[in-house]
């Protein structure tokens, strides 16, 4: 009783005087920006097109469009969706164009937009409602200082990539495993973020970590070979548009030598070779949570200004025995009895695919009441009250 009673009044709290769904035209101007197009962006997309049609934001035909990443004019919602091809330059372009359109709020997917769009904004008079997702690190990146210590415009949800959960999966695998091999793209702020995980978490269990520093896809195949020329065991991939794009080039590379795993903090990786991923869950969610803010901010249901960066652990494991047999890798029990899903013969279990790499990715069924006051009463859970901005502002400022 006492629960639904603050929750009640944070929701309160939360509700702010503003008409639905305003815009100079009578229609919000929804910018979704996306580094590049990759299944896992597609999860989280997947998730805020599922959220815009359940509150009729888009109908059947305008979420087909929206489906193929297809500018809209809607009845409801305009939408202007940006891909930057995973390059940098591009990425600033496509958030500037954004901003001229008169986007009245960006929706960032990874961590590049997200902090580029963060920064163009911040020099803005009035800037544009800033909401994020598939950002692994908005504090390292400087998106925001600390969950309640943003600026005014910014919301967001963090995929809090479990190294501590993945690292430990290498001595599940080989408890004598001794010498592991990394590679980190210097200009990438989640692969530098990464790489220093693994190399601090592996040291602690007693591993000595290779590094290679890589600048471009092309670098992969040789900065694998120098690794497996030192003797590593084990490959051990971070958070990174370069691996994840080269990621054949590492696995030909180590499939070359022979018993050498590659194993990726991207669990669909197992898809494209990788012997074991492991991963937050699930990046469905991390979009639902977005257009949970997205669409409550539009409605006027919420001051994004109070509310915190979100953040729900999740982790999962998946095993590619296919490429565990043909690099001639025999997969511990331990660690076969860890793993969610599996890939054998060229089929996975759990029904997830290549395209959509996660299980459990619909919407529960319920009213349009119904999904509104738990929507509302989720964010309530994120309001951050004064005590807690002044709490962490001063713990930020003894660091």
């Amino acid at each position: 009783m006492v629960t639904r009673t603050l929750i009640g009044l944070l929701i309160a709290a939360l509700l702010i005087a503003a008409p639905a769904l305003a815009g100079d035209d009578g229609k919000p101007t929804i910018a979704i920006l996306r580094y590049g197009g990759t299944p896992l962006t597609a999860l989280a997309e997947k998730g805020i097109l599922d959220m815009f049609e359940a509150y009729g934001l888009v109908n059947a035909e305008e979420r087909a469009i929206l489906d193929e990443a297809e500018d809209l004019e809607g009845q409801r919602i305009n939408v202007i969706y940006g891909d930057a091809g995973f390059d940098i330059p591009a990425a600033n372009i496509m958030v500037e164009d954004a901003l001229d359109r008169g986007a009245h709020t960006l929706l960032t997917l990874s961590t590049p937009v997200s902090q580029i769009a963060a920064n163009a904004t911040r020099e803005l008079d009035d800037p544009p409602a800033l909401i994020f997702a598939i950002v692994t690190t908005p504090y390292f990146a400087g998106i925001a200082d600390a969950p309640c210590v943003k600026d005014s415009h910014i919301a967001g949800t963090q995929t809090d990539v479990p190294y501590d959960d993945f690292v430990p999966l290498l001595k599940v695998q080989d408890p004598d495993m001794k010498l592991i091999g990394t590679i980190v793209n210097m200009a990438e702020t989640n692969s530098v973020f990464g790489a220093e995980r693994i190399t601090e978490l592996a040291e602690e269990l007693g591993m000595r970590v290779e590094v290679a520093p890589v600048v471009s896809f092309a670098d992969l195949q040789l900065a694998t070979d120098g690794l497996i020329s030192k003797g590593v065991e084990a490959i051990v991939l971070p958070a990174s548009y370069t691996t994840s794009i080269g990621l054949p080039s590492i696995v030909d590379a180590a499939a070359e030598y022979g018993r050498i795993p590659v194993f990726s903090i991207v669990a669909q990786h197992v898809y494209r070779g990788a012997t074991v991923g492991a991963d937050f869950y699930s990046l469905y969610r991390e979009g639902v949570i977005a257009a949970r803010m997205l669409i409550s901010h539009l409605n006027g249901d919420i001051d994004i200004s109070r509310l915190s960066v979100n953040l729900k652990p999740g982790f999962t494991v998946a095993i590619n025995l296919d490429a565990a047999a043909e690099a001639d890798v025999e997969i511990s029990d331990a660690l076969l009895a860890m793993a969610d899903w599996t890939i054998k013969d060229g089929q996975s279990t759990e029904g997830v695919t290549p395209e959509l790499p996660e299980h459990g990715i619909e919407l529960p069924e319920m009213t349009l009441e119904e999904r509104r006051a738990s929507d509302l009463a989720f964010l309530a859970e994120l309001y951050c009250t004064d005590g807690m901005i002044a709490e962490q502002k001063r713990q930020l400022e003894t660091q």
